[in-house]
């Protein structure tokens, strides 16, 4: 099934063009942000209204915003571009709430470096160990189901699962009946390749090491501690609001025709869980996104273990992307390297009907987050264009660092 491969491609876009986009904006006002505050917000509008107006119709998506935020905390911009429903009126809210798909699997890679701190599990230890039903995988290590080099198949490229999303997308599946779709297929060949099935054997991971359930754990190790008032593992810890803050999310992709420009159930998310069930506010994002870049979620040799980046064309472990080889992976984190950018460590998550994208620069600690209210496929989506263009218009206004 095409489409749920939550990894560095994404687009966003809008209303039709000429359908009344409505755009908000804030920005508070401090530091280089502060300087250029008025024409940067008009500007970085323009950028998403833009995108609205030429991605709209293909894409059907409605509902555009953006968050960047600094190192220094000196200013923090956010834009609002759309409306909450296709063809709709009421303006999307900077403080809407997304599903934020693959970003999710950085999650899962730090709550097992945390277990590994304690002594409690290590990214050596083979599958077999933790997991000894799944025998054809046995000698699979954990790194390597983070780092994606398992050789483990995706459920969610199955047509056994597309079947079933398609005949109803608010199904509720376990971890345990996901695998099976795949569960008995032998490991393949150990280069990169993407399987959304190594985070839900992550997650079954951290369950049987702690006793514990996914959600509590991530609870009580990540988002209570960083403050994610916002951020849930859907559907088990949203509170009643939630729905009532999120756009509607559509689904454009060809390989489920069923749900072809529908909306998706908001909290549907079982299908996804340790790969992908989260749903965050941009604010939120970035708040975890500094956490876990700047090294606040994990000590040195497992902040080192989760930037080891293997690159995606060779499978070769790399210690940084190039111009030549541009795009990495480590344990559940992504870097991607542009001519315009630098090395920069980024992510789009995907789900049915959402993609989010954030961008980390490591010089000046800027962080980029954009979320958009539709999925679409690999080759119509440009999320990343727009957070090429809105990173342009930062640097013209001198609020890139």
């Amino acid at each position: 099934m095409r489409g749920t491969k939550w990894f560095i491609s994404a687009a966003v876009a809008a209303l039709a063009v000429g359908s009344g986009t409505v755009a908000q904006a804030a920005l508070v006002p401090s530091g280089t942000a502060a300087r250029h505050g008025t024409a940067l917000v008009d500007d970085l509008k323009g950028d998403l209204d833009r995108y609205l107006n030429e991605r709209g119709v293909t894409e059907h998506v409605s509902a555009v915003s953006l968050r960047t935020t600094y190192r220094d905390r000196r200013g923090t911009v956010d834009v609002a571009a759309g409306t909450t429903r296709y063809g709709g009126r009421q303006p999307v809210s900077g403080a809407a709430l997304w599903q934020i798909g693959s970003n999710t699997k950085a999650f899962t890679s730090v709550l097992v470096l945390q277990l590994e701190t304690e002594g409690k599990v290590s990214v050596h230890d083979r599958l077999g160990k933790w997991l000894p039903q799944y025998k054809p995988w046995r000698d699979v290590t954990i790194e390597r189901l983070l780092n994606m080099t398992s050789g483990i198949s995706d459920y969610a490229n199955t047509e056994a699962f597309g079947t079933r999303i398609s005949a109803d997308p608010a199904t509720t599946f376990t971890a345990e009946q996901l695998v099976s779709f795949v569960s008995r297929q032998p490991v393949g060949g150990h280069g990169f390749s993407y399987s959304n099935t190594n985070y839900l054997l992550a997650q079954m991971v951290i369950e049987r090491v702690t006793h514990d359930s996914y959600a509590h754990q991530l609870t009580k190790r990540i988002i209570t501690p960083l403050g994610l008032r916002d951020t849930c593992y859907a559907p088990y810890t949203c509170r009643a609001n939630t729905v009532a803050r999120m756009p509607a999310g559509y689904l454009k992709q060809a390989g489920l025709p069923a749900l072809l420009d529908k909306p998706v159930p908001p909290l549907a998310l079982t299908w996804a869980q340790g790969a992908g069930g989260l749903i965050s506010s941009l604010a939120d994002m970035a708040t975890w996104d500094r956490a876990l870049y700047e090294g606040r979620l994990l000590p040195a040799r497992q902040q080192r273990e989760l930037r080891s980046l293997v690159s995606v064309s060779t499978s070769a472990p790399i210690k940084e992307t190039t111009a030549t080889d541009p795009v990495g992976f480590g344990l559940g984190v992504a870097q991607h390297h542009t001519e315009a950018t630098g090395a920069v460590w980024t992510y789009v998550g995907g789900t049915l009907g959402f993609r989010t994208l954030h961008m980390y620069f490591p010089g000046s600690g800027l962080i980029i987050a954009i979320g958009v209210n539709s999925s679409t496929d690999s080759d119509a989506d440009k999320l990343p264009d727009l957070a090429q263009t809105v990173y342009q218009t930062l640097r013209e206004h001198g609020a890139d660092r």
